[in-house]
């Protein structure tokens, strides 16, 4: 005897087999492909924005060059142009007036020539972007330019000196006074409009927290770091090491056109000012060879660093941290945050990086957080680095 159906259902409430039960859900999914259902169904999940600060603090960086790489040029342009103009009459007129100091300050300007080729090629090879094998993209060319413009004057003022040698040895040289007076005045005019030109003393620009002055200070939480394009400063401590020489080169002219006796003057000149070009390529040269080895910025201290990380809510310790530069003005920052086991781990990743970023201008920052646990006071890789 079948059971009878329960009140108020209908037939299909009845028992049915495992194969009927398929064939009636296959036909049911069949017909919701050809019909509407009833009720809307569930929206897709939408991503949420996140409370917390994203890890790309700043907008996806334009093609091209950034406005203080294109003041850099422009600069780098007219500054070649002009050196190279006056570096032809260099060369005419040292010839002309027999002068070792003419052609000196010549070749000078033939170094600075060929390093600004150097500059402008290299702030074309910056705006490259990343690659998987370049990851951090091609920043560091321009250091590489600024390191070969300081070799090339290096290595021209050496076969320089060596020829101011020889002639104080051998005494038979002539000088003309006149043409050498003429030439070295128009030289002091080259170097002086050439350095107004790469002069960077212009307004900041607000690219992380870098100014467009270089001259790197030990600076304070939130005070701006005025640093400027590595390779227009190069150029313009050439340019002042050249001014320098021409300045004596014109006063050896003075003496030469009015004592000729004192020819000695033109080999003695560019032993002093050459001596003195090449001092003036120590700080970049230290610099370059800064951000080379992945030393910290020098506007950035270990230990502020690290202190502030320990400020933030939740962190306890500290370890990897690490400070380098891609250039002078690209600075990067990386560490491990150990936080106790109640803290909000995005929480802490947003306020810490909010804080290196505002207090520290870093153009980037990747901190890992882990939870803190007592052996990690004992790790060997855990310790801070020693004082250099």
């Amino acid at each position: 005897m079948e059971p009878a159906p329960a009140p108020g259902n209908s037939e299909t409430s009845r028992l049915v087999s495992p194969r009927e039960r398929g064939g009636l859900a296959g036909g049911l999914r069949l017909k919701s492909l050809f019909t509407e259902p009833s009720q809307p169904l569930p929206e897709e999940p939408r991503p949420v924005e996140m409370a917390f600060q994203h890890c790309h603090r700043d907008p996806l960086p334009q093609p091209g060059l950034t406005p203080e790489r294109l003041q850099a040029r422009r600069q780098l342009y007219a500054a070649c142009a002009v050196c190279f103009v006056f570096m032809a009459g260099e060369v005419v007129g040292g010839y002309l007036a027999h002068s070792l100091a003419i052609m000196t300050d010549a070749a000078h300007l033939l170094a600075d020539v060929g390093s600004m080729m150097g500059s402008l090629f290299s702030l074309w090879l910056s705006t490259r972007p990343a690659t998987r094998t370049m990851t951090f993209g091609w920043h560091r060319s321009e250091t590489l330019g600024a390191l070969a413009s300081v070799v090339s004057l290096w290595m021209v003022t050496g076969i320089l000196l060596y020829l101011a040698f020889i002639r104080l040895l051998h005494s038979d040289y002539h000088i003309e006074g006149g043409a050498m007076l003429l030439t070295a005045s128009i030289a002091v005019c080259a170097n002086l409009l050439m350095a107004f030109v790469l002069h960077q003393a212009g307004p900041p620009h607000s690219h992380g927290s870098r100014g467009a002055e270089y001259a790197p200070l030990e600076e304070g939480p939130g005070d701006p770091l005025p640093l400027g394009n590595t390779s227009v400063r190069a150029a313009f401590v050439h340019v002042l090491g050249d001014l320098l020489q021409s300045l004596g080169v014109l006063a050896a002219s003075i003496l030469i056109y009015f004592k000729p006796q004192y020819k000695v003057a033109d080999p003695i000149s560019t032993f002093l000012f050459s001596i003195c070009a090449l001092g003036s390529t120590a700080p970049t040269l230290r610099d370059v060879l800064r951000i080379l080895m992945e030393g910290t910025p020098r506007s950035v201290g270990f230990e502020p660093v690290r202190d502030t990380l320990l400020s933030v809510p939740g962190v306890r310790a500290t370890h990897e941290l690490h400070l380098w530069a891609l250039t002078l003005t690209y600075h990067v920052a990386s560490a491990h945050l150990a936080i106790d086991s109640t803290a909000d781990p995005e929480a802490v990743l947003a306020e810490a990086s909010s804080r290196l970023y505002s207090r520290f201008g870093f153009s980037s920052c990747t901190l890992q957080v882990e939870q803190y646990r007592p052996e990690m006071a004992q790790c060997l890789r855990c310790r801070e680095p020693p004082q250099a």
